[in-house]
């Protein structure tokens, strides 16, 4: 790993890690593509999934630089997720179009096709104040 992480180093990461929580407090790392959005960060996911689930009951999360395997390339920071509403899924999948060109616009495409307008959900970590560090 190298040195410490930020919302620009993470959203300037092709991947991160965000870490959701089961309810017995068992940690779930997931490998997602990842945007700055001012000074926070956003991700673009299915909206059944199971972190979608689990943000809904408690939007603790860590989220930090990875590699496409969710193999962590910097230190996570702490961070609070809230699941967007449609305009604001609206707006992550514009900052993806536009940091991952072609390749993003193509899977968001054939993931619309795929799942209909609202088979996916913009998900945007808000990092703790403190910027606490934990790993």
């Amino acid at each position: 790993m190298t040195g410490p992480s930020t919302v620009e180093s993470v959203g300037d990461s092709s991947y991160a890690v965000v870490t959701t929580y089961k309810r017995d407090g068992t940690p779930v790392p997931t490998a997602v593509w990842v945007v700055r959005d001012g000074d926070a960060l956003a991700f673009w996911t299915v909206t059944g999934s199971g972190k979608v689930k689990r943000i809904r009951r408690d939007g603790t999360v860590l989220i930090g630089p990875s590699d496409v395997r969710g193999r962590p390339t910097g230190p996570p920071l702490k961070g609070h997720a809230v699941i967007l509403d449609a305009a604001g899924g609206e707006h992550v999948r514009d900052l993806l179009r536009r940091k991952y060109g072609l390749m993003g616009r193509l899977t968001l495409f054939f993931s619309r096709l795929r799942r209909g307008a609202d088979g996916t959900i913009g998900i945007r970590v808000t990092l703790d104040p403190a910027a606490g560090q934990d790993g």
